[in-house]
């Protein structure tokens, strides 16, 4: 795979590095499979009952793949209008997770997602489909121009700004 960062906005609570809550993550695509990845590893701070991930954390992680992998496939942002969470097994704190979302249908107005969190044995323990709605072309412009630069993610960033008519 030829995995490129994504951009992030600074705010943004999954992604954002200027969110003082935030979980700071970094999201991953394959440029030609639109495969989005997301290494996880949950802190202390995360959990719901004691050791175990809270399970908002975990669909809000899905959530942010998934988003990522339909507006990669459709070059513009999405909105969840749903979203489904499956948790097969308890998520406990303590090793390192991933993630993984593609996309499994693309319309012009609807784009169908499904996602999964896997231990470092490829074990899934939470698995998630959504539908995503990708935004007007005004709002898409003002989205990605809230898009923090990096050279991590100038590749990416190039391919949204020219889908935005930006760059």
């Amino acid at each position: 795979m030829a995995l490129v960062e994504l951009p992030h906005t600074s705010g943004c609570v999954v992604c954002g590095h200027d969110n003082p809550f935030g979980l700071h993550l970094r999201l991953f695509v394959d440029e030609q499979t639109g495969i989005v990845t997301c290494p996880f590893e949950p802190a202390a701070r995360h959990i719901g009952f004691e050791g175990i991930v809270h399970g908002g954390v975990i669909a809000t992680v899905l959530d942010e793949a998934m988003v990522w992998a339909a507006t990669w496939a459709g070059k513009r942002f999405c909105v969840c209008g749903e979203l489904n969470v499956r948790f097969r097994e308890s998520v406990i704190l303590g090793g390192p997770l991933q993630v993984e979302a593609k996309v499994i249908a693309h319309r012009s107005r609807l784009i169908t997602t499904e996602g999964t969190l896997a231990d470092d044995q490829s074990r899934v323990l939470v698995s998630a489909s959504g539908k995503y709605v990708p935004v007007s072309s005004e709002r898409n412009v003002n989205v990605v121009s809230t898009l923090v630069t990096e050279p991590a993610t100038s590749q990416t960033m190039q391919v949204l700004k020219q889908a935005a008519g930006l760059g």
